[in-house]
Order: C-alpha cells, then sequence, then structure tokens
C-alpha cells in the first residue's frame, strides 16, 4: 500500500541539531574531503560489532572452527552494500529511511515498519545492556543483576557526548573501536592460529544449511552483522555534512560517504572475524566446543594462552564495545521515532524508555536462569534482529532503485540486482530458520 508521495521539504531536518553542522570544503584535495567526510561509516561500524556479535562470534568458533568465517565474511560485503545504499538515500533523496518509508507507504504500513524497527531497537539494546554488564562483572566483580541497572546511566553518558557537538561524538566512537582492534590484535598474536584454517573457513560450505546447530549459529551472525537499525542511522548522519546540494556535490558526497563505510566495516570485519578466530584457535582445536559463554571464554582465556592480560584486555573490548554500540543505538532511536511518527521526545526520555525495555527481559531471564542465561539472550537478540532485517531492507533497496526518488542518482542496474540479490538471501536464510524451529 502507498502514500500520495511527500516531498522531502514537508519534513523536518533528519537528527536536526546536527543537520549540515560539518562543513566539507569546496575546491579542496581529495584527501581533504574525505577527511571532512570521515565519521558516519565508523559510527555505523560500531553495530557490526557489538555484544551481540562476541556471543554469536565465540559460539561458532569454539563449536565450529573456523567454518563460520564465510558467514562473517559474507555479512561484512552485504553489510557494505546495503550501508553504502543507505547513504546515497540520506544523500540524494534528503531523507533518512524512515522518513522516506513515512513519504512513500501509507499510515498502516508505516507504522507497523515502525513497530518491528522499534523490535530489533530493543533487541540491539538488549546485547548492549548484557554486554556491558558481563564486562563489568568481569573487570569489578559486580553481580550481573547489578551490572544490568548501571546500564541506565548510559543515558547521563550520551547526553554529555552529545552537548560538545557530532564531530566529537565521531571522535569518541574512533578511541573506542581503536582500543577495541588493539586489544585483539594482541589476543591474536597469542592464540597463533592456523592460517590455512582461516583461509579455507573464509570459503563457504553447505554444511553451514544442512547442520541446523549451525545454521542458527550462522543466522545469529547474520543479524549481528547486518542490523536493521543501522540503515536507518546512515542514512541520516550523512546529512550531518554540508556538501553541496547540487548533482555533482551529491556524487562526490556518495563517492566519500562509500569509501568512509567501506573502510569503516572493513575494520569491522577484523574484529569480528577476530573474535571467531580467537575462539576457535584456543578453544576449538583444544577440543573445547561446548563454549559459548562470554564469561566462560574469559575465564579460560588466561590459562589456555598462558598470560593474564588476555582475559583482561577481552573484557575491556567487550567493556568499550558495549559503550560504543550504546551511542549508535540512541541516536538509531531518536531518528526512527522521529522519522516514522514525526514524533519528537527529549534524547535523555528516548533512551530511558528504550534502555528500560531492554533491562526488563535481562532482568526476568537472569532471575530465572541465573548468569547462565545471559549469553542465550544475547545469540536470541541476533536471531530476532536478523528476522526483523527484510522490514529495513526491502525499503531500502525499492527507494534507491527508485528514479522519481533518486532522479538522475538512481542505483545503477548491477546495483540494484546485487542489492535485490542480497535481499532475497537474507529473506531465504530467515525463512529456512523459522521452518526448522516450527
Amino acid at each position: 500500500m502507498s502514500a500520495p508521495n511527500l516531498p522531502a521539504s514537508d519534513f523536518a531536518n533528519s537528527l536536526a541539531e546536527s543537520h549540515r553542522t560539518i562543513v566539507i570544503p569546496e575546491g579542496a584535495s581529495f584527501w581533504r574531503r574525505l577527511f571532512a567526510f570521515v565519521g558516519p561509516g565508523y559510527m555505523v561500524a560500531v553495530g557490526y560489532m557489538d555484544p551481540g556479535n562476541w556471543a554469536t562470534d565465540i559460539a561458532g568458533g569454539s563449536a565450529f572452527g573456523y567454518t563460520l568465517l564465510s558467514v562473517v565474511l559474507l555479512s561484512n560485503l552485504m553489510a557494505m552494500v546495503l550501508q553504502a545504499l543507505s547513504a546515497r538515500l540520506g544523500i540524494v533523496a534528503g531523507l533518512d529511511l524512515a522518513q522516506a518509508c513515512r513519504a512513500h507507504y501509507s499510515k498502516p504500513v508505516s507504522v507497523a515498519l515502525w513497530f518491528f524497527c522499534e523490535i530489533a531497537i530493543i533487541a540491539c539494546d538488549l546485547a548492549e545492556v548484557l554486554g556491558t554488564a558481563i564486562a563489568l562483572k568481569l573487570l569489578f566483580g559486580f553481580p550481573l543483576i547489578y551490572g544490568v541497572a548501571i546500564t541506565v546511566l548510559d543515558v547521563f553518558l550520551i547526553l554529555a557526548l552529545q552537548r560538545f557537538g557530532f564531530r566529537k561524538l565521531e571522535a569518541f566512537v574512533v578511541a573506542l573501536l581503536v582500543i577495541i582492534a588493539g586489544c585483539f590484535v594482541f589476543e591474536l598474536f597469542l592464540a597463533r592460529p592456523d592460517m590455512a584454517g582461516v583461509l579455507s573457513g573464509l570459503v563457504p560450505t553447505t554444511q553451514i544449511v544442512t547442520n541446523p546447530a549451525m545454521l542458527y549459529i550462522a543466522i545469529g551472525i547474520l543479524g549481528a552483522t547486518v542490523m536493521p537499525h543501522n540503515l536507518y542511522l546512515h542514512s541520516s548522519i550523512v546529512q550531518t555534512r554540508a556538501f553541496a546540494r547540487d548533482e555533482a556535490g551529491k556524487r562526490d558526497a556518495i563517492t566519500m560517504a562509500t569509501i568512509d563505510g567501506t573502510v569503516a566495516l572493513g575494520l569491522a570485519f577484523f574484529i569480528n572475524a577476530a573474535i571467531l578466530i580467537l575462539a576457535a584457535a584456543t578453544f576449538h582445536v583444544a577440543g573445547r566446543t561446548d563454549v559459548a559463554e562470554i564469561d566462560q571464554a574469559y575465564e579460560l582465556l588466561a590459562p589456555m594462552l598462558g598470560m593474564g592480560a588476555a582475559s583482561v584486555l577481552f573484557a575491556v573490548a567487550l567493556l568499550a564495545s558495549g559503550q560504543n554500540s550504546t551511542v549508535t543505538g540512541t541516536l538509531a532511536g531518536q531518528i526512527v521515532m522521529e522519522g516514522f511518527l514525526n514524533l519528537r521526545m527529549p534524547v535523555w526520555a528516548r533512551r530511558l524508555v528504550t534502555r528500560l525495555l531492554a533491562i526488563v527481559p535481562a532482568v526476568f531471564v537472569i532471575g530465572a536462569t541465573g548468569d547462565s542465561g545471559a549469553t542465550k539472550l544475547l545469540v536470541l537478540s541476533q536471531v530476532v534482529l536478523s528476522l526483523q532485517l527484510p522490514f529495513a531492507v526491502v525499503p531500502l533497496v525499492k527507494f534507491t532503485g527508485d528514479r522519481t526518488i533518486m532522479g538522475d542518482l538512481v542505483s545503477p542496474a548491477w546495483l540494484k540486482i546485487l542489492a535485490w540479490g542480497i535481499a532475497a538471501v537474507i529473506i531465504g536464510l530467515n525463512a529456512t530458520l523459522l521452518v526448522g524451529m516450527l
């Protein structure tokens, strides 16, 4: 069902407080323009290495060795294409994905899409809550239930960061990404993985689809990698750049945003692959195929790698991952609510509502099953994310391939075919999972 098309001028600026606040120097060199554009890609990449990824990658690496590395690779390649489309939509149409849905779909369809997106954001926030709580437990000995409660304070972290401007927020995110990457470089140096096994793991096998246990983890990796809310987020935050609004300026902006996103997601691939490789090289080769809990991995890393710092750095990276994901999850929630419903509320209130909705199931599961249920809930949250993904991907591919919306900057034929192929793969994998579960 479609609604009468509404022009972009009928919509308030996406993320209005930061809209076009970062100047792109006209006539400057390629590298100066690229540096001015660098940032949104890394904000998006954060969601591709959140605590949910840790749970699925550890479970996949310990149980199946390097086999699921191909899923991590393919998921990241799909993410690069979809995030490039998301940036293209924001730059050309001047709308984020949520606003585009409200402009081009009927109200019932828009509300339904908003509802599914909110479920995805809550599932993502649930992973951040549990990941941060587990990290606090590992580093400081806090009971998991207390760590979950402490995550409410993240609301104030976001408010403090946003006061310094969007560029400072991006710098904070990049700094945490560097910490995470540094920790895993050290971990891999200690683990000394089998490079032949790593390379063979990058090649897909039919076993991934035919083995139900492997498929479940693979779907979790897909959901943890290609995250629905990131498609809404990227289409908004590229509009923080004040690029020229003529066709040449938009083409240049598309190029810069695509490079920014692709490089950033390359870093995300390294970190996701590093987690799985670490689990495979440390646990799977030692016969510990049962390691699926993050805190279990933490306890085993030091004795199996022979250095106490390995466990500490693992927990530090996890804490940095949870805090980074908190920042981008807040922005995505704000963008989705404003875009779909045209409803504006204070950032702290929006953050608090989302966080409380994530804390409730976390507290319930921990209370019912103890700490052992936390990682299982993490993996389940990522499967939920994957099931929500088509509701964001299909509209995105449709809009960016529509000449009436994109004009001469519509996706070329090869990109449309590739994007619809990715959408078909995602829908097919989810359908396979649902049939298996039923």
